[in-house]
């Protein structure tokens, strides 16, 4: 039994993603305030904002897009689960980018830019010979 009243199938979907990306419930802080905007006396009577955190990463999310309370604390979930998501996702393409940094590093240089690298070094060999002020060979 859900918290908070949604269909079956949401409810699976949202605890599957959960599981998925290792957020448990336990670990969320959820709070309601006051929301602002359209929705007439509802909205300044009743708490529907709902600010969500997650406490192991420090993310939070505010949710005050829907009239109800509970819409907002169903959407307030999914868009922590977005954020969590990125920061993953950014956290691994981050480390693929060091890892591909690294192997362009250490790759030999092929063999047209030896061959330039040999011809810059004849050229600066030779200016530098032309610079000599003793005898010259």
């Amino acid at each position: 039994m859900s918290v908070f009243p949604i269909s079956p199938d949401k409810e699976v979907q949202l605890a599957q993603r959960m599981a998925r990306l290792g957020v448990r419930a336990a670990d969320l802080e959820e709070t309601f305030t006051r929301s602002g905007g359209p929705g007439g006396q509802n909205v300044n009577k009743v708490a529907s904002a709902v600010v969500l955190i997650h406490r192991p990463t420090g993310l939070q999310v505010r949710c005050e897009q829907e009239r109800s309370q509970y819409q907002n604390r169903l959407r307030a979930r999914e868009l922590l689960l977005d954020k969590i998501e990125d920061r993953q996702r950014a956290i691994s393409e981050a480390a693929r980018a060091q890892k591909e940094k690294l192997r362009r590093q250490n790759r030999k240089p092929s063999r047209a830019a030896r061959q330039r690298m040999l011809e810059h070094k004849a050229r600066r060999s030779a200016k530098k010979r032309l610079r000599r002020t003793g005898p010259r060979d």
